[in-house]
Order: structure tokens, then sequence, then C-alpha cells
């Protein structure tokens, strides 16, 4: 007799696959969610799949159009300036603490990582890119050694790695992770900051282009054009 799946794995399974579906690009802004398909898809009844469909309304990736229409949440300019500030706010001040507490472990894992983003660049393969680059900052966040960082980060982490997805800059992007893990290595906090701080306006630049084209906003902070 082959036991049955508790209904709260199946919820997270079905949830799993609809936010990797998300970032990925395989759903798109306004594509929308039917009960009936999704359940038919993963095997699985309506009850599981309108639990993770509602858990992802929290997580910021579906909107309820009407009580009955959920859809794939289009990020605006102000969602996009929102997450960079909050990234601006705790992953800069995390770099500092990585540079003044890193060890030897810890800075082997961030170079095999390196390693793994130079690799996945050469291949041009996007998801196994996403993948690298966000396991490169939790790492960092790792080294930084605060619980407190990850616990406020982590509401908003399929969010940041859906705009992960968005920079497809990608020599540059492991330009800026090398410059930041040799300012992490070198231990001195103000140059890991620094180095944080132009690799996340980089980013919000780069996934701006991406979103919005010409008419996207330029991060704060950044100088006004000439």
């Amino acid at each position: 007799m082959t036991t049955a799946e508790p209904l709260g794995a199946v919820r997270e399974r079905v949830l799993a696959g609809l936010r990797n579906d998300i970032i990925g690009g395989r759903l798109r802004p306004g594509d929308r969610l039917v009960e009936r398909e999704l359940a038919d898809r993963f095997g699985v009844s309506r009850v599981p799949v309108r639990e993770a469909v509602r858990a992802l309304v929290a997580e910021g990736f579906v909107l309820f159009e009407t009580p009955r229409r959920a859809v794939v949440r289009r990020l605006t300019p102000g969602d996009v300036a929102e997450l960079f500030e909050l990234r601006e706010a705790l992953e800069v001040y995390a770099a500092g603490l990585a540079a003044t507490r890193a060890d030897r472990a810890g800075l082997g894992r961030l170079a095999g990582l390196l390693d793994d983003a130079t690799a996945a660049t050469r291949t041009g393969d996007a998801e196994r890119i996403t993948d690298i680059n966000t396991r490169f900052h939790d790492q960092v966040l790792a080294m930084a050694g605060n619980s407190l960082i990850v616990s406020v980060l982590e509401p908003v982490d399929g969010r940041l790695r859906l705009l992960t997805r968005q920079n497809e800059e990608w020599p540059q992007l492991l330009a800026e992770h090398g410059e930041l893990y040799a300012a992490i290595a070198s231990g001195d906090a103000d140059l890991a900051r620094a180095s944080a701080l132009a690799h996340v306006r980089a980013s919000h630049r780069a996934t701006s282009r991406r979103l919005f084209g010409d008419e996207a906003p330029a991060p704060q902070g950044d100088a006004p054009a000439p």
C-alpha cells in the first residue's frame, strides 16, 4: 500500500513549481492561473492549487483581478525600485560584515560559486546562471553572520530571484561578482560595501532596461545625465 502525500507537501510542490515557472519566464505577466488546469497538470485536487495561488499572492507574484481570476503580476518601476532599495540597505551592509568575518571555508565556497558562474556564463544557461548568482548572494549573507538580515530578506526572496533572472548582462554580472569577491577577501569592509553598492545599482539599471526599456528610471543615488 502506498502512503498518500501529505496535503502540506502537495501544496509546497505546487507552489514551488509555479514559483519557478514565473521566475523562469514560462508563466509571464498577465497569464491566468486556472485551478482546474493546474490541478490536472500537477495531478492533484484543486485545494492545494488554491492554497498555492494564495501563497503566490502573498509573495507578490500573483494578483486577483476578480475574486475568481488570478493572473501573474506585472512588476512596476516602483516595485523594482523598492526591491533594489531593500537590497541596498541590507546587502551592502552585509557585504561589509562578510569582509570582517570571512573565513577560509566561506571564501572557498564563494570562489567555487564564481567558478561555476564562469562556466555557466560561457554556455549562456540562463536558469543555471540565475541559480548560481542567487547562491552567490546567499553565501555572502551567510558569511555576514547576521540571521536577522536573512530573515528580513526571506519573504521577498522569490521576487529577488525574479529580478536576478531579468538581468541578462551576464559577463558584466560575472565581473561585478568577481570584484565583490575580491573586496570581501581583502577584509576591507569599506571596499566591500562600495563594491556591493556599485553592483546593486548596476543590477538595478540592467533589470530596469530589460523590463521597461528606454523609459527605465535611474536608480536612486545615480548622478543625473548631463
